[in-house]
């Protein structure tokens, strides 16, 4: 697996086409070039096993180009998301709710490994420190961006910030659309699962009333 060093410039370079020397364009990747030469070996396996030709040409470059894409969808295993909170943390008398809402994440369930996605909602009330607000976001993006289900995602998230800034309380709210469901299985299009994970103030039913009134209004 790469470092997190590496996915930093995977993430930068891995936007565009591929490369095309007779269109002017170059695009360079950085990933593990032994992860990367493992994985289209064995998703070149797969091909075949489904009864696919990897010798088309629509899939001869297929297996490098998945086990490239499963790098960037798993990345977050080289992340560390205390050291994101830690990398912006600031000394601050503020002691109401502070609350991000509708960060976008995509993840891949462990049982399948079929995408599911949505949206998550955080709040946290500070106890002398806060962090970027950024920061709540790349801490998202560095859990769902595993293997994952959405019960335990919602809690990595809300355990992490409550361990790192040491809050009055934290509060996560996850909406999210499992493929799983959409299009295998049973097959149900609009259905939507809601998780939830609270800690210290937010256990109390007034400073959890709020935290969800606030999620499902707009008011900008």
């Amino acid at each position: 697996m790469s470092t997190e060093k590496d996915i930093t410039i995977d993430l930068l370079s891995s936007a565009g086409p591929e490369s095309n020397e007779e269109n002017g364009y170059e695009r360079i990747d950085k990933y593990n070039q032994q992860t990367t030469h493992d994985l289209a070996h064995h998703y070149k396996g797969i091909l075949d096993l489904i009864g696919e030709d990897t010798g088309r040409e629509g899939l001869r470059a297929t297996p490098m180009r998945v086990a490239k894409a499963m790098q960037f969808l798993t990345h977050g295993y080289g992340l560390k998301p205390e050291n994101i909170l830690k990398s912006a943390m600031f000394k601050e008398d503020y002691k109401q709710m502070v609350l991000v809402k509708n960060i976008e994440l995509y993840s891949l369930c462990e049982h399948h490994m079929i995408p599911f996605f949505g949206k998550a909602h955080i709040a946290y009330i500070p106890n002398g420190y806060i962090t970027g607000l950024s920061k709540l976001a790349r801490v998202v993006d560095a859990f769902s961006r595993r293997l994952q289900v959405q019960e335990r995602l919602t809690t990595q998230i809300r355990d992490c910030i409550q361990s790192t800034l040491k809050p009055m309380g934290v509060a996560v709210v996850i909406e999210a659309q499992h493929m799983c469901m959409l299009m295998r299985g049973v097959q149900k299009q609009n259905s939507v699962t809601t998780t939830s994970a609270f800690t210290g103030a937010f256990l109390q039913t007034a400073t959890r009333e709020e935290f969800i009134h606030l999620i499902g209004v707009k008011l900008y």
